[in-house]
């Protein structure tokens, strides 16, 4: 019995049906077949927290691999070479993959192309040059792409960054700094965005662009990785650009208008962060149910006291409702409307809701809930990011409420 009265098209089902082959086929037989990699750290990572060689070869492969299923770039814009599927597809996608997995199996976060990693809207309007040059090796999987925005003094602002981009002859040369890169110790590419008319940028009129510049370009430089959650490792890193050259057709779109670009990434990041506040907060909630009708204490079972239970059904009557928001903005959105008061809401709503689920889930597991064994632990790390990357919480109500005093009341 379903709890949503919306059904995806027959489409949507049956990628979502495969999806859940390809875990079974592909990504759980790779973890299996290769578990002295993911249960030894060391061989896991490098001794500086990067990724190794065998882990980045493994996740290459499942790209690779989804790609050539069809799955990989299956939100892509057709003439991209994609299949064209929509923000329901690409929420229903990953709210698919979080729920089947929770944080159980790394590599299922290399299935489908996330925007700040891999293919997407992003880079529509590559050059003639890089569309032929560089875009095929990114939509087969084999090359992967980071999302260069944030600097040491912008964050939330981004309208604010420092990093600068002159003219040179023939194209341009890039100087400043950036961090919180997701995945750029390995990328193969960066999109980077820098000002390029400072009177514009500061009256927050344009004057901000994107560029794209291959990571083995002089004066390219990974300064160092940034360990986070007291992880041993990282996917995150300062970059720093000293005199980076690039041409003039390595401008991703119009010289002045990145942040449009820009921000075009971070409504798909939205999309791709309420789904895994569903997906995953699904995937515990039933890993608690399963575990609270039969764990005892006092004689009687966790499932006959309301101090395990009314909690546990708040947090579902949370993540339900924060599905039936998703889903609704997810099509408002297929529908060529901004939506953006409604996209900010269910953001700012997930950040808070779907840690909360993952904390009374371990909560109610004991000391069990914080072994490696469940990957609780790891899952309310994921979760616990909802609430930053994209837009912070309080950005995400500074936006609504923005569009509210604008006059846009509907609810």
């Amino acid at each position: 019995m379903t709890a949503i009265a919306y059904e995806y098209d027959a489409e949507i089902e049956a990628l979502r049906d495969g999806l859940g082959v390809f875990i079974r086929n592909v990504v759980i037989p790779l973890h299996v077949k290769h578990a002295d990699v993911f249960e030894d750290e060391r061989r896991k990572y490098r001794p500086d927290g990067g990724y190794s060689d065998e882990l980045l070869g493994l996740m290459r492969e499942v790209r690779m691999k989804s790609a050539e299923a069809g799955y990989y770039t299956m939100c892509v814009p057709e003439h991209m070479g994609g299949a064209g599927l929509g923000h329901v597809a690409y929420f229903a996608a990953w709210e698919k993959i979080f729920h089947s997995c929770g944080a159980k199996y790394f590599l299922t976060s290399s299935i489908v192309a996330h925007w700040a990693r891999g293919p997407s809207a992003v880079l529509e309007h590559l050059s003639p040059r890089l569309k032929s040059e560089i875009l095929p090796g990114i939509q087969l999987g084999d090359k992967t792409i980071c999302f260069a925005l944030s600097e040491p003094g912008a964050g939330s602002d981004a309208s604010q960054i420092k990093t600068s981009a002159r003219r040179d002859t023939g194209g341009w040369r890039i100087n400043g700094e950036k961090i919180w890169v997701t995945n750029s110790p390995y990328a193969d590419y960066a999109i980077v965005f820098a000002v390029t008319d400072p009177e514009l940028a500061a009256a927050r009129k344009g004057g901000i662009t994107g560029f794209v510049v291959p990571t083995d370009t002089e004066g390219f430089k990974v300064e160092r990785l940034i360990k986070m959650f007291g992880q041993t490792h990282t996917d995150e890193a300062l970059l720093h650009f000293n005199d980076v050259y690039v041409a003039d057709d390595q401008v991703l779109g119009e010289v002045g208008q990145g942040f449009k670009t820009a921000m075009r990434g971070s409504g798909l990041g939205r999309i791709y962060n309420v789904a895994r506040c569903v997906g995953m907060g699904r995937w515990a909630l039933e890993i608690a149910f399963d575990y609270i009708k039969v764990r005892k204490t006092f004689g009687k079972t966790l499932a006959e006291r309301q101090g395990v239970t009314f909690p546990l059904v708040e947090s579902a009557t949370q993540i339900h409702a924060a599905h039936l928001m998703s889903l609704n903005v997810a099509q408002l959105l297929d529908k060529g409307q901004s939506a953006a008061k409604e996209l900010a809401m269910v953001k700012a709503y997930c950040g808070e809701v779907g840690p909360r689920a993952l904390d009374r889930v371990i909560q109610f597991h004991g000391a069990m809930g914080f072994t490696n064994e469940m990957q609780l632990f790891e899952a309310y790390i994921s979760m616990r990011k909802i609430g930053m990357a994209d837009g912070s919480v309080e950005i995400m109500r500074h936006l609504a409420a923005r569009k509210m005093l604008e006059g846009d009341m509907d609810l």
